[in-house]
């Protein structure tokens, strides 16, 4: 959700914090602003809106040069985007400034309290209350370290905190509770950020930050502590893509890179699965084989596209495994008292790991003793560090908020965990495994070839972005896939669109079919017979009732097209892997159809990359 940067070096800290909140703008944000630590001042500029608008107050008005500063894109929960409400905030003697991510629960409270004892608070954020409280204690001595120590123990919520002081202009201290910040280590220099990719064009080497520490930034050290001061072990780690890797590449958008990089994110997630002996190797898993052979139910979590790729699990554990899987909003699970024990197979899905929702259900899944493996594309997020076994897609960096390449590799990951769960249960024979190991294999290739006929495509997105509606149906997998089409176009285009299962249509959706509605019907492959013929009957209802009917369907099944205005050729693949090749088309036709309204596709409106707060 909203992007922080921390540095102290000998570089000039507001060209190192401003292009590091540049690197974090796809997160979503509606607000900017910097702390710098120069002669003993603290100087803040902060503004509503892009971040070129504090660009160009920092221009009119430069602050004095520092090399010790902060800088934070908020996305607004308390209070609305002004440039009140802009972080950093200060505390009554303008010595402390605080960028906060995540939502304190009990600020009400700590700000009634700081309130009667005299404080003037000046805006309506739950974040400035944490500066007012560190200036009462630092009040108290100890430095801000200690005082970060002491306020952290009082919130109640969920919230990444970053601090300075003029009491000690070489020191950035940092806090983490339930919300994402890592430390890049430099030479001379070091960082703290929301994402690496803040830092990325400096460092690749890491830090993980693990829940209740405080980190203490120096130009030649870092130090962390739990919350009661107490030494912390941390774990170092490379990242292994560099600047480049997040940058646009030539294309006007990244969301556009990011779908034409899909092939090699398929490949990127096989490579390195098979044995020499032709068996499915998964060791980043962490579970041991008899564990696995233990499971009797699996329990898939997650939210968001995330979500539909759950449900696209559902079938191939299903199936492959022979166990029987429920698919949850992980914003639900814990609500309903679902019932885990030691024998459930938790399955958590999140492309940052540090989506709170998920966090929390696996939280709870681990407290009913349940066994938890997290699918996640962030080496060193939470996610990963809290589950008992970890399997990574190796997406690379998803700048685009709308989720793309990270959706197709988680595909690929579930496909690769309920083959496993086949392989150590003994419900498919090794040759029946590695068959399908190398019909995912020959997946990029497919991708690829989609990718190369999308012209066809991107003409139909621009035919209809007069229209204020599009239905997406499907049927078996294609039902995850309509979801996932209609929350594309709804998250870039901003219209109503609604994915529904064909089966469903004359239970009540047929009643939506007008003349020159828009329908988009995701067709089984021919091998599914039954589905096949029944989902033909559907487009032939929904076209004599006027719909305009956009067909997803194999090459070469021409019983599809009598009935189609615009057939979308898809590669034949087996059924369970369809999703690979029919998502792509979605992804292309969403992105093009927002472009054609004048929408920035990296940055739709009101959502962030990481729901990071429940």
């Amino acid at each position: 959700m909203c992007g922080i940067v921390g540095y102290v070096g000998a570089k000039p800290a507001l060209d190192v914090v401003v292009e590091g909140l540049a690197r974090l703008e796809y997160r979503g944000y509606d607000s900017a602003g910097v702390a710098v630590l120069a002669d003993g001042r603290l100087t803040t500029a902060k503004r509503a809106g892009k971040l070129v608008n504090l660009r160009n107050a920092l221009e009119e008005e430069p602050p004095p040069a520092g090399t010790t500063g902060m800088g934070h894109t908020r996305w607004a929960t308390h209070g609305p985007p002004n440039d009140r409400n802009a972080h950093p905030h200060t505390d009554c003697t303008g010595t402390v400034a605080v960028i906060h991510n995540g939502i304190i629960e009990n600020f009400a409270r700590l700000r009634a309290e700081l309130e009667e004892a005299g404080h003037k608070l000046r805006s309506d954020t739950d974040t400035e209350a944490v500066a007012h409280l560190l200036e009462d204690e630092l009040k108290r001595g100890g430095g801000l370290p200690d005082a970060m120590r002491r306020v952290c123990r009082r919130l109640e919520g969920a919230f990444t905190l970053v601090a300075v002081h003029t009491g000690d202009t070489d020191l950035v201290v940092g806090a983490r509770r339930n919300s994402p910040l890592v430390v890049g280590l430099g030479k001379g220099e070091n960082f703290l950020a929301s994402d690496v990719a803040a830092f990325i064009a400096h460092t690749r080497d890491a830090i993980e930050l693990g829940q209740d520490q405080v980190v203490e930034l120096r130009p030649n050290g870092v130090v962390v502590t739990d919350f009661a001061g107490r030494p912390a072990e941390v774990k170092e780690y490379h990242v292994d893509w560099d600047v480049s890797a997040a940058e646009k590449g030539g294309y006007d958008y990244f969301m556009l890179k990011e779908i034409a990089e899909q092939p090699r994110a398929v490949a990127d997630t096989l490579l390195g699965r098979i044995g020499t002996d032709g068996r499915l190797i998964l060791d980043e898993m962490r579970m041991p084989d008899q564990e696995l052979r233990e499971v009797d139910k699996v329990i898939i979590v997650a939210c968001g596209t995330a979500n539909h790729a759950g449900l696209i699990a559902k079938y191939a554990i299903e199936h492959w495994a022979g166990l029987p899987c429920e698919v949850e909003l992980a914003h639900e699970f814990r609500y309903r008292d679902p019932i885990l024990n030691r024998s459930t197979l938790v399955i958590a899905i999140s492309q940052s790991g540090e989506t709170m929702d998920t966090l929390m259900a696996v939280r709870h899944a681990r407290e009913q003793h349940a066994k938890v493996l997290g699918i996640c594309n962030v080496n060193g997020s939470t996610l990963p560090r809290e589950c008992d076994g970890v399997l990574y897609t190796h997406a690379g960096p998803e700048i685009a908020v709308a989720s793309t390449k990270a959706f197709l590799t988680q595909l690929v990951a579930v496909y690769l965990i309920a083959l496993y769960l086949a392989q150590v249960r003994g419900t498919k024979w090794g040759d029946e495994v590695f068959a399908m190991i190398q019909l995912l294999a020959q997946m990029p290739e497919k991708v690829d070839k989609v990718l190369e006929t999308m012209e066809p495509v991107r003409e139909l997105a621009r035919s209809l972005a007069g229209e204020r509606c599009v239905l997406f149906l499907g049927r078996h997998v294609g039902f995850p896939v309509a979801l996932e089409g209609a929350l594309k176009l709804k998250e870039l285009a901003y219209m109503h669109a609604e994915g529904f299962a064909a089966g469903e249509l004359k239970h009540g959706p047929i009643a939506l079919i007008e003349e020159g509605l828009p329908v988009v019907v995701v067709v089984p492959p021919r091998a599914r017979d039954v589905l096949h013929d029944k989902i033909v009957s559907n487009i032939q209802e929904i076209r004599a009732r006027g719909a305009r009917t956009i067909v997803i369907a194999e090459e070469g099944d021409t019983s599809v097209e009598p009935y189609a205005d615009t057939l979308i050729a898809v590669p034949a693949v087996p059924t369970l892997l369809q999703p690979l090749v029919t998502t792509v088309p979605l992804q292309v036709f969403a992105c093009e159809l927002a472009t054609a309204k004048g929408h920035d596709v990296d940055q739709p409106r009101n959502l962030a990359k990481s729901v990071t707060v429940e």
